[in-house]
């Protein structure tokens, strides 16, 4: 499959249209509810779950009945990685860099926690899909409207909701009473380790609910970015 089908695909409807068969039986799939199944795969089983076998059997099929719709496995996880970045994304209230800085990482924040096999993806696995690309103009379009011109921010924010957004759903996924065993033996066989450790024991919680800390963090970390970036 060349890369000029591939762009076809990520870009259907958007510029391009979706590749045709020179020949061969007529298609009978539909690439979105292919990518809407491989999807699902994931959010259910993880990353590790998905192949073209795997999503070919929810439509009764082939790995290489799939192989004309999406191409490579590494084509079909592009695929479905800018699949599930569509949607809307707050662009921002205007009242202010901190505002609209939280307001688009607190919307790509909810779509990784979404989808977190996303951050399972390194970003040198860039999808180069529309959708992944309007995340980033809305991004660009906040920092120039407030003269921001600093492109180490984008790193920044991206860095900050992927892991953010990991350590979020790791945390849904997490056995408390292994933790508060773990936890309770570590008390009784280190007796002193609030006076070993006495800053890092004696950190003050950024939500009262433990799970909700890497949200918390999001948006400590996203005013302290926008205190400190420098204006045009």
């Amino acid at each position: 499959m060349s890369a000029e089908d591939h762009v076809r695909r990520l870009w259907r409807g958007r510029g391009t249209t979706l590749p045709t068969p020179r020949r061969g039986p007529r298609q009978q799939l539909d690439l979105d509810e292919i990518l809407a199944a491989g999807i699902a795969i994931a959010d259910a089983e993880g990353l590790a779950a998905v192949s073209t076998r795997a999503v070919a059997s929810r439509f009764g099929k082939t790995a290489m009945a799939l192989y004309p719709y999406v191409g490579t496995k590494e084509n079909l996880l592009a695929l479905m990685q800018d699949h599930a970045l569509a949607g809307p994304a707050a662009d921002g209230p205007g009242t202010g860099l901190a505002a609209d800085l939280l307001a688009w990482a607190t919307a790509f924040f909810e779509v990784h926690l979404a989808h977190p096999w996303l951050t399972e993806l390194s970003w040198a696995q860039s999808g180069q899909g529309p959708n992944e690309q309007d995340w980033l103009e809305r991004l660009l379009t906040i920092m120039d409207r407030w003269a921001t011109p600093d492109a180490t921010t984008v790193t920044m924010l991206y860095a900050t909701v992927r892991a953010t957004a990991e350590t979020t759903a790791a945390y849904r996924r997490v056995d408390t009473s292994g933790w508060l065993e773990r936890a309770g033996a570590t008390a009784r066989l280190i007796p002193d380790l609030r006076e070993r450790y006495p800053l890092s024991t004696g950190l003050a919680p950024l939500d009262p609910d433990w799970r909700e800390a890497p949200r918390a963090a999001l948006r400590a970390a996203v005013e302290i970015l926008a205190a400190a970036l420098p204006r045009s």
